[in-house]
């Protein structure tokens, strides 16, 4: 292909990505309010003295409400994301490469959700349990403004699922041949610099969030190493 054909291949992905994500955002605002009440309950939960959620600005709830449908919409249209990403590479790749298709856009979901789930049940209560005690340690009731929450919340939850799909990459590159279980252990001082920045690029700006993102993901590093080592084994078979 040329590369104005490329480029148009590349629009027609993200017409169809973007789309995909308007339907989502629909479907999602429909339900909007149960969304809301579903990401604050883990931080209502928490036992924390004289604990709320305020607005500050008229507008806020609104812009709130459009912030969580967006992002609602994001995982719902996440398959078709995967699937227009695949097609996009997939002519640079052999035969035998795309018969992974199918299965790069089921892990590929599956692990971002895993991902997500993760830090919604765990990272949450952990991370927000750790920070509001902080206030309770200076004696200072916490009103957190549900905007800056949502956002705080959002970044933390897509962070997570994006890291979550290190073991799908890790295996696909694989078994396509692009790298192997030895030349990921031979990397391992490099990943966790890596790891670092982007656990510093992905979360909030304070040094809890990018710990709580930094340990798991080189745990999925490790995880990735013997993912590559039996995908290896698999094609060699």
């Amino acid at each position: 292909m040329p590369l104005t054909g490329h480029l148009q291949e590349l629009r027609s992905c993200l017409v169809k990505s973007c789309a995909a994500v308007a339907v989502g955002f629909g479907v999602c605002y429909a339900y909007v309010e149960n969304l809301f009440f579903y990401l604050t309950s883990p931080l209502l939960r928490i036992q924390s003295p004289g604990l709320t959620l305020i607005g500050t600005a008229v507008p806020e709830a609104f812009f709130t409400k459009m912030k969580v449908a967006f992002i609602a919409g994001l995982f719902i249209a996440l398959p078709v994301i995967l699937w227009q990403t695949w097609r996009f590479v997939a002519p640079g790749l052999y035969e035998h490469e795309k018969r992974h298709a199918r299965n790069f856009v089921f892990f590929g979901t599956l692990f971002f959700l895993l991902g997500a789930w993760f830090c919604y049940e765990v990272i949450f209560q952990l991370g927000f349990g750790f920070l509001l005690r902080r206030y309770e340690a200076i004696q200072v009731r916490p009103a957190i403004r549900v905007g800056e929450y949502l956002s705080f919340a959002s970044e933390l939850l897509l962070a997570f699922g994006i890291t979550f799909e290190l073991p799908v990459v890790a295996y696909f590159l694989t078994r396509i041949g692009l790298i192997d279980h030895t030349f990921l252990i031979r990397q391992f001082r490099y990943a966790i610099i890596l790891i670092l920045l982007l656990a510093a690029i992905l979360t909030p700006p304070d040094i809890v969030s990018q710990i709580l993102l930094a340990l798991p993901l080189t745990l999925l590093y490790g995880v990735s190493i013997g993912v590559a080592y039996f995908a290896r084994r698999k094609s060699a078979a």
